[in-house]
């Protein structure tokens, strides 16, 4: 007599299994999600100044613009690296490829001197940079002292 699985000889036949592990797959994910939390800080450009507060909304650009950045001790750095004020202009125009639309922000500390922050932006600006931006901090966001129930 057959049994109810179909062999006459009581042997299962083997069937292969048409689902996919996602387990593994799903482990992995959570890894990299993890590593990438963790690493993302890090990754920014970042000389630490103590930039001015702005209500200006934020700028959303996909290519990453350059940073050129005035530290309260007049110091300048181009992205996270000093250099002389008489350098800036030849080490931009090396980076950018004599680019005139590449996007460059300048970033002062509020503690220096408008115009030495200015000096920057108009060196610039004069050597032909046409898309040249100053960088601020949103502030935080206002909460009442005594909030009414």
């Amino acid at each position: 007599m057959l049994n109810a699985r179909g062999s006459g000889n009581g042997r299962r036949r083997y069937r292969p299994l048409s689902e996919i592990n996602v387990t593994p797959f799903v482990d992995v994910m959570l890894v990299l999600l993890i590593v990438f939390m963790v690493t993302a800080p890090l990754l920014t450009v970042g000389v630490p100044v103590d930039l001015p507060k702005t209500e200006a909304a934020q700028l959303t650009d996909e290519v990453e613009p350059l940073v050129v950045t005035v530290r309260a001790d007049g110091s300048i750095y181009l992205q996270e690296s000093a250099v002389a004020a008489e350098q800036l202009v030849p080490r931009l125009v090396a980076v950018t490829g004599a680019k005139p639309d590449t996007r460059i922000f300048v970033r002062g500390d509020r503690r220096i001197a408008y115009g030495a922050v200015m000096e920057v932006m108009g060196m610039v600006s004069a050597a032909g940079f046409t898309r040249v931006a100053l960088l601020a901090e949103l502030p935080e966001p206002a909460t009442p002292a005594n909030p009414k129930p």
